[in-house]
């Protein structure tokens, strides 16, 4: 063995081809400071063997490398921006060694190769991958570019316009979508890998393969010329603004890094891309949203251990309803591998069910990520029926039926009588409180709420609702399985609209309010979210949840909490309901819409609910951006503490993963309790005391401003 280290090993693999081989503890690799400190000390001994005449790159795991160590990152951002130019340097020399040493080198690909592993493997001089592989640098989607050299090789191997889209989506490529740009040199089956490596080099060693002129693209400066570089970089940059909208900073200065290193020589376009991650690093936006990940792996941690305490094995669901939700789930299920029942009452509710999850599959079968044999398959697993003895060897059954207690009550009541005891009840509803539903139970001890979000296929979260009476093992079971459905399961405890329903009201409230005063609703919206950055503003997503759903939730809530959600005697949502104005549904709710050109539903200005509005609202008034986004946003942040506070939720990091994955909370903010600490909690208490003249919803509790008085953080960075 020529080298031997905990991260990696190092011997020949055949004759004169020595072998890298990553082998780190656990389940991954990942490229921590140590294992880059490492790999630089053996690579500098190994161009000094005059035995090696070419090296591959390998994996002993499923992946080749997923990243760098993303826990290390936070800590190392605290540091001076011009520390953290040395350190990006001493990281990118690591890569710089790969591309300089004195006989060829590969990279033999399998599973993912995704950010700093994406860069190792643009560091050599070919690249081989299995035809499972995924390769791409999602920096971007951490606040932060490429940083080990990715601005420099992508654009000089794969075309800049290629490189610009790759780096600021974040996306991850198939194989073949990477040969055929050029990322990669060949894609071949897993088993096959090691075989093609060394081929490969084979031939490069003997010259038949020219991996000098491979490598000496890489070195110079892009091979474009002015008029080309303007507009392409132009594009790109207008492209980036036009997504963004100006709230990340990262893909905007990873296309000026690249333009800007368009015509540099390897050592001077990798001392800017050093400088402008250094920069990158040290924004809010970089610690947000690598908070994002940090706080998506601490969700993950909690649920993985709630589920391992699970003693039910769930081979069998079932849901009652096939709507949208309840063919959704169905959907879900299936295609994730566990087989489900679908029943309702109706054989053209079960027909339409059945139709929008062979539509999803076929979908995929079109993109080529799934073969019609296995689309065949899935449908299989889904069983639709009118027949409640068909429900009978289910392990857990999801009720999706109307949000009405009596009728959700009547279903659930019937079914328990009627299933083997140890059945798993959930019930889908978004705001009613699961003790009131577990009242019609026998053994409330095997029913909580598994409150799912449309469109199911889409949304990552499922708030899972402990009610007083649902045991542990309901919980953990119901864990388990949102698991085995690819989702991100919170648990919340049980009180009306459980968390994020509960905190996405005061935000609509304070809207209404705003319109009541005269605040024009459009303006609101493009306010929240070309300002705040919301994915759709208030209203917009009033219409998109429907006015007729939102204003029985509003009744819902105001019962749970009287004094403080009291639904006021001029509401707007309430107006529009009364005059059938449902949203989307029905096209029509604050704004009107009609299908373009893809089938897709555009909205535009109606001056007919404008017109029905004026009846409750006053004159029109004009309110500054501030103002409109203080008035919406304290209202949610404020219930957001109190959920906190009275234990609804159980952390700031799953506090926070809920609402931006169940609601879209700007991730650039990185949640509810990253932006106080942002702003400042004391800081939010004195904006919300502007507001205490309008109602509860705007007051803080004692213990907020207890805590503002304290300096209380939510988020302490580790390691600091």
């Amino acid at each position: 063995m020529l080298i031997k280290r905990e991260s990696f090993v190092v011997d020949f693999c055949k004759g004169n081809i020595a072998e890298f081989k990553f082998c780190l503890p656990g389940s991954v690799n990942k490229l921590s400071q140590q294992v880059l400190k490492e790999s630089h000390e053996a690579l500098i001994e190994l161009s000094k063997r005059d035995d090696i005449q070419g090296l591959i790159f390998s994996s002993d795991k499923d992946h080749f490398i997923v990243g760098a160590d993303i826990f290390e990152f936070l800590p190392t951002f605290q540091r001076p921006e011009e520390e953290l130019v040395g350190w990006i340097k001493d990281a990118t020399d690591v890569f710089d060694a790969i591309e300089d040493l004195p006989f060829p080198t590969l990279s033999a690909v399998n599973g993912l190769a995704l950010g700093g592993g994406c860069e190792w493997l643009l560091a050599t001089d070919y690249r081989i991958a299995s035809d499972s592989a995924k390769i791409g640098l999602p920096e971007v989607k951490l606040g932060i570019m490429p940083g080990f050299g990715g601005t420099v090789r992508l654009p000089r191997l794969i075309g800049a316009d290629n490189a610009m889209t790759w780096i600021t989506t974040g996306k991850e490529n198939r194989a073949n979508d990477a040969l055929k740009v050029g990322a990669v040199d060949g894609v071949v089956p897993a088993d096959k890998l090691m075989a093609a490596a060394i081929r490969t080099l084979e031939q490069a060693i003997e010259g038949k393969l020219d991996w000098r002129a491979k490598r000496q693209v890489k070195l110079e400066p892009l091979k474009m010329n002015r008029v080309e570089q303007g507009m392409s970089f132009g594009m790109a940059e207008g492209m980036v603004m036009a997504k963004t909208k100006g709230h990340y900073p990262a893909p905007m200065m990873a296309v000026q890094t690249l333009k800007a290193a368009a015509n540099l020589g390897r050592s001077e376009a990798m001392a800017l891309e050093n400088q402008n991650f250094a920069k990158l690093a040290k924004t809010a936006e970089a610690a947000a949203q690598t908070g994002i990940f940090l706080a998506d792996q601490y969700i993950k941690t909690v649920a993985k251990k709630q589920a391992k305490q699970s003693n039910t094995e769930i081979k069998q669901a079932a849901v009652l309803g096939a709507g949208i939700m309840g063919g959704g789930i169905a959907y879900q299920s299936a295609y994730k591998g566990t087989p489900i029942v679908m029943k309702d009452i109706q054989q053209g509710a079960l027909d339409l069910g059945m139709g929008e999850a062979a539509k999803l599959l076929g979908k995929k079968v079109q993109r080529g990520h799934m073969s019609m044999d296995k689309m065949v398959a899935t449908l299989g697993k889904i069983k639709p029926t009118l027949n409640d003895q068909d429900l009978q060897d289910s392990d857990i059954i999801v009720e999706a039926v109307v949000e009405n207690p009596k009728i959700k009550k009547s279903v659930l009541a019937s079914l328990e009588s009627q299933l083997p005891e140890g059945t798993i009840l959930t019930s889908n509803t978004s705001t009613i409180r699961i003790d009131e539903l577990a009242t019609a139970l026998e053994k409330p001890e095997n029913f909580c709420g598994m409150h799912f979000f449309n469109p199911v296929p889409k949304m990552p979260l499922v708030e899972i609702i402990r009610g007083e009476q649902s045991s542990d093992e309901t919980i953990a079971a119901v864990v388990d399985y949102a698991l085995k459905l690819g989702k991100s399961p919170i648990v919340v405890n049980d009180c009306p609209g459980f968390f994020v329903n509960r905190v996405l009201f005061p935000y609509f409230a304070g809207f209404s309010q705003l319109v009541v005063e005269g605040a024009d609703f459009a303006k609101v919206d493009k306010v929240m979210e070309n300002v705040f950055g919301w994915p759709m503003g208030p209203a917009y997503l009033l219409d998109v949840v429907g006015i007729d759903t939102a204003n029985h939730c509003t009744g819902v809530m105001a019962d749970g909490f009287p004094t403080r959600m009291a639904r006021k005697d001029k509401d707007p949502v309430a107006v529009l309901a009364g005059a059938d104005r449902f949203g989307q549904k029905n096209q029509k709710g604050f704004y009107q819409y009609a299908p373009d050109r893809k089938g897709r539903l555009k909205k535009s200005k109606d001056d007919s609910a404008l017109e029905l509005l004026s009846s409750i609202c006053d004159a029109p008034t004009e309110f500054d951006k501030q103002t409109i986004i203080e008035r919406c946003m304290v209202p949610m942040i404020n219930e957001v503490l109190l959920c906190l506070q009275e234990n609804i939720v159980a952390s700031p990091q799953e506090a926070d993963m809920a609402l931006i994955y169940g609601i879209g909370f700007p991730p650039f903010r990185g949640g509810a309790f990253r932006y106080l600490d942002q702003i400042g909690l004391a800081n939010f208490v004195a904006m919300a005391d502007k507001y205490a003249h309008l109602g509860e919803i705007y007051q803080v509790s004692e213990q907020t401003r207890q805590w503002a008085n304290e300096g209380k953080v939510f988020y302490q960075v580790e390691g600091k």
